[in-house]
């Protein structure tokens, strides 16, 4: 990849694992310097149960040709937020080009079983925090830096664009939600030159979705036997693409306020997966699930 990216400096809030390591390790591949938040760190766990951390993201960014800087936050303390945007201002010397909001940790709190008066509210509760108030804190402190430059982008990482419900009360409320932070935040934003957008992956091969099928990255396509549709699976790499490819053009201003995908993005800009392939999870539903289940609707 070329380092269209290079001198610019991104915070990825929530860049441990699957789409926000994928971008980090993206924007990384085209230059950026990329602060890499969350609170699975080689010295504290963060209750995911989960072996990924922030300075394993951090080092495969330095690696793919970027500077991957690892600090360990709870995006839910405004204090430490707080602190983190301080440090970056004075380590970067006031310049912030790109915020990430991919906190997420919803996983084991997302009850698939039961209607809204049969679960647990104060674990919907929690996860609304989780996904959506620590977004909120991260604009909050960060967006500053962005509106002092007057140019950036923000990216609110959500799970699909449009209006369909997502199976789940809290967990379709919190992404839903995310979708209007972006919005909100394209509003605020535009006098000021900063893009806000949402953008969604679709069928997304995280590490614990391979771990879901009992396969590797390397032989991913196993898990197929167990679900036809994880064929038209995607890497985080892809989204990754997708989030640097929108960050280096210089007519992002176009697309603030609008829930955007890998499978339209990649039509733009032309990016691959890292097999080379160009996975569009909307024309595989159109094709072979919306029978089923009904059209995913038009983007928000």
């Amino acid at each position: 990849m070329t380092k269209e990216l290079a001198g610019s400096v991104a915070l990825v809030a929530g860049g441990t694992r699957g789409g926000g390591r994928g971008i980090a390790v993206e924007l990384g591949a085209s230059g950026a310097t990329v602060y890499v938040t969350g609170r699975s760190s080689a010295s504290g766990e963060s209750g995911m149960d989960r072996p990924e951390t922030i300075e394993e993201t951090a080092e495969q960014v330095t690696a793919a040709g970027g500077h991957g800087i690892p600090v360990r936050v709870d995006h839910s303390d405004a204090e430490e937020v707080r602190e983190l945007v301080a440090r970056i201002s004075r380590e970067q010397h006031g310049q912030l080009d790109i915020l990430v909001n991919s906190v997420w940790g919803g996983d084991p709190l997302t009850d698939w079983a039961h209607p809204l008066w049969e679960q647990d509210l104060d674990v919907g509760l929690r996860l609304l925090r989780q996904a959506v108030e620590t977004h909120v804190i991260t604009s909050r402190f960060a967006l500053p830096l962005l509106v002092a430059r007057k140019s950036g982008l923000v990216v609110e990482v959500t799970d699909g664009n449009t209006a369909r419900y997502r199976e789940s009360f809290f967990y379709d409320l919190a992404k839903s939600t995310v979708i209007r932070l972006a919005v909100a935040q394209a509003a605020e934003l535009k006098p000021h030159g900063v893009t806000a957008v949402a953008i969604t992956p679709g069928f997304l091969r995280s590490e614990a979705m391979l771990d879901h099928f009992g396969v590797t990255e390397k032989n991913w396509r196993d898990g197929v036997a167990t679900d036809p549709h994880f064929a038209e699976s995607e890497t985080p790499a892809y989204l990754g693409r997708a989030v640097a490819a929108l960050a280096a053009d210089p007519h992002k201003m176009r697309k603030t306020g609008r829930a955007l995908a890998t499978w339209s993005l990649y039509q733009e800009y032309g990016f691959t997966d890292v097999d080379g392939t160009q996975p569009d999870f909307a024309a595989y539903w159109a094709k072979s699930l919306e029978e089923q289940f009904g059209p995913l609707g038009e983007p928000l």
